[in-house]
């Protein structure tokens, strides 16, 4: 696996962050090559952490989950209309972690959320063009999220709808996006 670079001034965070994918990789060896991948881009001496990067740039993301841990909050994406986890840009902020905190809160209106510490999920993948925007790769690095007293949430302009939905069905969906399909699969092998 590529060897993370902390020759920057914000090395102790990309240190923290090649730190968990290794864990993440100890804990899925089956995903031991696209960890590789998380890791040569956090090793790139260009800024991984900004949109403009359109080689590819890093993404947080929320598996926003019910205090019940039965259901997951959705958005349905306005520019890519379909339902996926909540989450977006790191806009340079190099603490994935806060990222999908942030996009979590802005994107549900909920208050009281609080994150896990560990990556729950990491997934590469395509947005194509849109726009002045080329099409791109985002590296997206996702967090369990956990609901707070209230689940009442409120639509953001980044979404259609938002909708809590039962994560065991989510499991056989197969009109989902896959990487929904697989992160409910974790969960649930991790909640048995």
């Amino acid at each position: 696996m590529p060897q993370c670079s902390m020759n920057s001034q914000d090395g102790v965070e990309r240190g923290l962050l090649c730190a968990a994918l290794s864990e993440y990789r100890r804990r899925w060896e089956a995903e031991a090559d696209i960890v590789g991948e998380f890791v040569a881009l956090l090793a790139d001496g260009a800024n991984p952490f900004v949109r403009e990067r359109l080689s590819g740039h890093f993404t947080g993301s929320a598996w926003l989950v019910s205090s019940d841990d039965r259901r997951v909050l959705l958005t349905h994406h306005r520019k890519l209309d379909r339902w996926l986890q909540l989450g977006g840009h790191a806009d340079g902020d190099v603490d994935l972690q806060r990222v999908a905190l942030r996009e979590a809160e802005e994107e549900s209106g909920l208050a009281g959320l609080s994150v896990e510490p560990t990556i729950f999920d990491i997934d590469r993948h395509w947005i194509p063009e849109r726009r002045e925007v080329p099409g791109h790769w985002h590296y997206d690095v996702r967090y369990v999220v956990r609901a707070g007293i209230t689940e009442t949430f409120v639509v953001s302009d980044e979404s259609h709808a938002l909708a809590w939905r039962d994560i065991a069905s989510l499991a056989q969906d197969a009109a989902l996006d896959a990487s929904l399909r697989r992160m409910a699969r974790k969960w649930l092998a991790l909640a048995a």
